[in-house]
């Protein structure tokens, strides 16, 4: 019987049909059989045999200090590579990857928009000093990373910080994990 006695539509819904569940099954395929003992996860690299870390407490050493950030840092740069990674939070500093960081700036001092002689936007910088170890290799990568964020020179720093902090936190911490995942 075959298909021979079927109208052609359904013959091209068959076709379709068959098309989807070949290429989920090469999906598939090629999820459970990685190659070349390296994994790439959410735009992430990681060598297969890594598979613990060790996040350090983010200390602030810059000369004016936000009392908020060294703690959203942590948190956001656990939850940064926890989520995106299939890397194991570990406590050891034998963990495969051990990073740790330092907030080495937290400038607000800059005026970098002006009109009519008065300031109209201000700048924060925000710069951290990352130091990676890869304990598997023997082997300390260290970096820096800074963004500037503009507010209105109308604003407190406080009210700027009100409405920057979240952005900083987050915009820092994609460069963090960028660096140290993506070899960005």
């Amino acid at each position: 019987m075959g298909m021979n006695f079927m109208p052609d539509i359904f013959k091209n819904r068959l076709r379709g049909t068959q098309l989807l569940v070949s290429l989920c099954m090469l999906f598939f395929v090629a999820i459970l059989f990685p190659s070349c003992g390296i994994y790439s996860f959410r735009n992430a690299t990681i060598p297969a045999e890594v598979k613990t870390v060790n996040i350090k407490f983010i200390q602030n050493t810059a000369r004016y200090i936000n009392p908020q950030l060294s703690q959203k840092f942590y948190d956001k740069i656990q939850q940064k590579i926890i989520g995106g990674t299939k890397l194991t939070r570990s406590n050891s500093d034998d963990a495969h990857y051990v990073i740790s960081g330092t907030i080495t700036g937290y400038d607000a001092n800059q005026t970098v928009g002006i009109s009519a002689q008065q300031a109209t936007t201000n700048r924060l910088t925000v710069t951290m000093h990352i130091v990676l170890k890869k304990t598997l290799e023997n082997k300390t990568d260290e970096f820096d990373v800074s963004r500037s964020f503009d507010y209105s020179a109308n604003l407190s720093l406080q009210q700027a910080e009100g409405q920057l902090l979240d952005e900083v936190v987050r915009s820092l911490t994609d460069d963090i994990f960028n660096r140290i995942f993506s070899d960005w």
